[in-house]
């Protein structure tokens, strides 16, 4: 087996989501990734109880290896510069500055390892009028205008229901240290990668900013109705629960006039033009006939129409989809709250004909290798027991 990041090192300076879910992301594909903790606490996720750490530690955090080390010690920059030595890239997530400040900035890393690539993740960019204000996920989704496309028209303003931002920006850096990486390989050169939650959200956001940019005009908040505003793609109730269709196509639209025993009234809406203007009335329409069945006769009529539907699940429901086993999206994990046992987490993304993601480990606990990294960087027993004793880690 050969993994595309195999041999490769990346010395890990993030916590909580988007900066650990990107670096996992190159060691599911052979990386060694060193994650470097706060002796005693440890990364934010971990909850205050590093023998307990919270769901989101672990899942952002699988096959990596843990460091602790007090970054203001003496003996940290020693210790961080013999690990860039035999680095390939460095991640972190600290607000602009601060690595610098530290004495571990992209600028004072490259004179060690010339080569270096170096990646930054913050809410607002290593640039900029607001480089230096802080960044949660809710935050960007506020101030990138997600939360004011999204909801009902009653409701006002949603933000999404899971850290979308945090997430999309994990698989941004993951692509541009991929990209970085490989342009290293061909140049010889390393870089400085700046990835930004907000310019992410310009990304997530691209077809609403795009379309506003082209005629000036806001988009209205749609509930569950598609960004097309197609009234045949939407959440409608059933008999005894919720589905989703999206018939975008002219034949998908007048499969489901079919199936819902409206052919009747298609002709009264013959193309997408006409049930725009009309949206209420075709809502009405729809909502009436899908509430006559459940949503199990639904499906099987209009996925047999070759309509895009599907049913609102809970999690629970989604959990035991076995679509999910065969994709290998769950795996095994050692339990954060105990040796013994082990727990179902979220892994990979995507599948790969050859060497594809592979688990190594589970997340690993707080400096569980600490004495391991010191020992290959050269440091003696005595060295690191000193390094114990003094709270350098």
């Amino acid at each position: 087996m050969t993994l595309a990041f195999e041999g490769l090192r990346v010395i890990d300076f993030t916590q909580v989501l988007a900066g650990p879910f990107a670096t996992q992301q190159l060691a599911a594909l052979g990386a060694e990734v060193i994650k470097i903790e706060q002796p005693g606490t440890g990364d934010f996720t971990r909850g205050g109880d590093p023998e307990r750490p919270w769901p989101m530690y672990t899942t952002a955090n699988l096959g990596k290896k843990s460091l602790t080390l007090n970054l203001k010690s003496d003996a940290a920059k020693d210790i961080v510069g013999r690990l860039a030595i035999g680095a390939d890239a460095v991640v972190e997530n600290f607000r602009p500055g601060v690595m610098a400040r530290l004495g571990f900035g992209y600028d004072q890393l490259r004179k060690i390892k010339p080569d270096l690539v170096y990646c930054s993740v913050s809410g607002y960019g290593q640039s900029g009028p607001k480089s230096p204000l802080p960044a949660f996920d809710g935050a960007i989704q506020a101030a990138s205008g997600m939360m004011a496309v999204s909801g009902f028209p009653e409701s006002g303003p949603v933000r999404a229901g899971y850290f979308a931002v945090d997430m999309a920006t994990a698989m941004q850096a993951a692509f541009a240290l991929s990209a970085a990486l490989y342009r290293k390989l061909l140049t010889g050169e390393g870089q400085h990668i700046d990835v930004a939650m907000m310019d992410t959200s310009m990304l997530m956001l691209a077809p609403q900013m795009t379309a506003f940019l082209m005629n000036g005009k806001a988009p209205e908040r749609i509930g569950n109705r598609s960004p097309t505003l197609e009234p045949t793609a939407n959440v409608f109730p059933t008999a005894d629960g919720h589905i989703q269709i999206v018939a975008l196509k002219e034949r998908q639209a007048e499969s489901l006039f079919r199936v819902l025993g409206l052919e009747a009234h298609y002709p009264d809406f013959p193309d997408a033009r006409t049930r725009f203007k009309r949206s209420e009335e075709v809502n009405a329409l729809l909502c009436a006939a899908l509430k006559q069945q459940g949503t199990a006769h639904w499906l099987d009529a209009l996925l047999r129409a070759e309509v895009p539907v599907s049913e609102v699940r809970e999690l629970a429901d989604v959990a035991e989809d076995p679509q999910f086993e065969d994709r290998n999206a769950f795996t095994e994990v050692p339990s954060p709250d105990s040796a013994a046992g082990g727990v179902k987490a979220v892994f990979a993304g995507h599948c790969a004909s050859e060497d594809g993601p592979t688990l190594k480990r589970g997340a690993p606990g707080l400096g569980e290798h600490s004495e391991e990294i010191l020992t290959g960087l050269g440091y003696a027993q005595a060295e690191i027991a000193a390094f114990n004793a003094d709270g350098t880690i």
